[in-house]
């Protein structure tokens, strides 16, 4: 049996993000690999730059094999410097010498003018580059799923729920369509941050590298600078260039917590509503069954809805973690900080994983999502013709007033409050038998009147909003769904 963990935290008391995907993008041998792919990178910079010997970035890059190095001793080592790149400089610099068995001095190229926090920031970084990547991917299958769903439900009809209580009538394609409108913004959010390389040297003023490069030349230019080398890495590292060292200036690390929270505050609103609506006596949706899941330790007919379960456990860390991240970015004091900066790398690893493991789960739970129309159209009348009460209201009072100079709004919350009155099986022939009473007939025909407590005539703007929501994001619609798609509306007909 193979172990993704190898030993280590495999997620035991984590399950939502508990998964060899996740592990493989964000576990400590990621979190090592990507410090190896910043000094490899750094080599390469420093070598095509005439700053290190020829071959230099060759044997560095051979030395930065993630599988020569023991994880759990540089843990345990880092605690004589704070950060695990220290130890780790002396593993790789002894690897480097071993493989440098021409003597061509390929140790120069090994962090030359750099800065642990340097590499750190860098590689942790490029850690939520990829990370975030594969966190794209699952969103848009998302999005797509739920796309479909706001375009097949557009006509069904359900009920809109305000403070707990029913409220009006509702189509559930809108509620898929809310749900899209959530996460498609928040994977926008994600989408559009940037990656921003970090070299600032030992206190952020380049004053290593300014001495590394001098006497340099760099085509029509009299020398080549250390910010010449940062553009360099980070092309190499495929991360955004900088102008400047922002060893203090964490706004790149609070942004990237803030949109990670953000998509799980949306996959967490679709988790709620989805745990609310398959309750059995509810039992509107139900997730998608599969082998093992779901099970009980104790009760062996329970269907447990876990995925939105796992992911409702996302929502609810992730807030906590995303202001860690800004705590600590509040405190960065001096050039470069105490245990502020090392305070922000559980916390950031911490989202990535929750957003990774989340995105997962709510991908699994939108595209088998099972829907159940009857129901919603059940439940949707136990309020009965009480829930046009508003709709009866907008169009009868202004006739009553115009006809006996009444005010007509008082005489139908009246209507309503006699109705309240009366034991919640009889309500809906109260209502009628009192609504029919207070309107006269010649204001207020029958086949009017149906039309007032028919809750799919009272639906306002819903299939339109559904429209415009999916053309705010094509990028994230269905296979094929274009801005410009129609949406259909509850009569059967296009909206263009």
């Amino acid at each position: 049996m193979t172990s993704f963990g190898a030993g280590g935290d495999v997620g035991l008391l984590s399950p939502v993000s508990a998964s060899p995907r996740v592990a493989a993008l964000t576990g400590d041998r990621a979190v090592l690999a990507a410090i190896l792919r910043v000094e490899a990178a750094w080599a390469t910079v420093l070598e095509t730059a005439s700053l290190a010997p020829a071959g230099s970035a060759a044997l560095v890059a051979a030395a930065a094999e993630a599988d020569r190095y023991d994880l759990a001793g540089l843990a345990v080592r880092a605690q004589g410097g704070a950060n695990p790149v220290i130890p780790l400089l002396a593993d790789l610099r002894e690897q480097v010498k071993a493989l440098d068995t021409a003597g061509i001095g390929a140790g120069k190229a090994v962090h030359t003018s750099l800065t642990s926090q340097d590499v750190l920031d860098s590689a942790l970084i490029l850690l939520a580059r990829d990370a975030v990547r594969g966190l794209l991917t699952e969103l848009r299958a998302t999005t797509a799923a739920l796309a479909t769903l706001a375009g097949q439900h557009a006509d069904t009809l359900c009920v809109g729920r305000s403070l707990t209580q029913h409220s009006l009538p509702f189509s559930f394609g809108l509620k898929a369509a809310q749900w899209f409108h959530g996460l498609a913004a928040a994977a926008r959010r994600l989408e559009a941050l940037e990656f921003p390389v970090q070299t600032g040297g030992a206190a952020g003023t380049l004053a290593a590298g300014t001495v590394l490069t001098a006497g340099t030349a760099l085509g029509d230019r009299s020398r080549l600078s250390p910010f010449d080398l940062s553009d360099r890495l980070a092309t190499e590292l495929g991360l955004a260039a900088v102008p400047a060292p922002w060893h203090t200036n964490r706004l790149a690390v609070t942004s990237l917590g803030d949109a990670l929270a953000a998509v799980t505050d949306a996959a967490g609103k679709i988790a709620a509503d989805v745990l609310f609506l398959s309750r059995p006596e509810v039992a509107e949706l139900a997730e998608p069954r599969a082998a093992g899941r779901g099970g009980s330790s104790a009760m062996p007919q329970k269907q447990n809805p876990v995925l939105s379960v796992l992911v409702r456990s996302a929502a609810l860390q992730a807030p906590g973690l995303a202001a860690q991240l800004h705590l600590a970015a509040a405190n960065f004091n001096d050039e470069r900080p105490d245990g502020a900066w090392h305070s922000e790398w559980p916390a950031l690893r911490q989202l990535l994983r929750l957003g990774l493991g989340a995105a997962g789960q709510l991908r699994e739970l939108t595209e088998g999502l099972q829907v159940f129309p009857a129901a919603m159209r059940r439940n949707l009348e136990l309020s009965g013709p009480l829930l046009l009460s508003e709709a009866v209201t907008a169009a009868v009072a202004p006739l009553l007033a115009a006809e006996h100079g009444a005010d007509g709004k008082q005489r139908l919350q009246s209507v309503v409050d006699q109705t309240l009155r009366a034991p919640a099986a009889e309500q809906a022939a109260t209502y009628r038998r009192l609504l029919r009473a207070a309107v006269p007939a010649e204001l207020l025909p029958d086949a009017r009147l149906e039309e007032l407590l028919d809750p799919g005539n009272y639906l306002g703007q819903a299939a339109e909003i559904s429209r415009r929501i999916l053309a705010a994001y094509p990028e994230f619609g269905a296979t094929g769904t274009h801005a410009s798609s129609p949406i259909p509306d509850l009569n059967g007909a296009s909206h263009g």
